[in-house]
């Protein structure tokens, strides 16, 4: 299964940029979206870049991820 992640460009220096996921921050490959600027949400799989969000699209994604995260925890914390 093939996961990507939402991030936010913090740094550029294409063809790299550093990436924050909700306050960790990782060097990322931005070469395959060249228009990509600082400020911008994006798609994270494996390092790589592979599109850039929308604010709408890039909220929603969060606030997906933080659901899962939490029914994450929940289960954790049940075994």
């Amino acid at each position: 299964m093939c996961l990507a992640v939402p991030a936010r460009i913090v740094r550029l220096n294409a063809p790299m940029a550093i990436a924050d996921f909700g306050g960790v921050r990782k060097e990322v490959f931005v070469g395959f979206v060249p228009d990509v600027k600082e400020g911008d949400y994006v798609l994270v799989h494996a390092g790589l870049v592979i599109q850039k969000l929308s604010l709408e699209e890039a909220r929603e994604l969060i606030r997906l991820w933080k659901e899962v995260l939490e029914a994450e925890s929940e289960q954790f914390l049940k075994e």
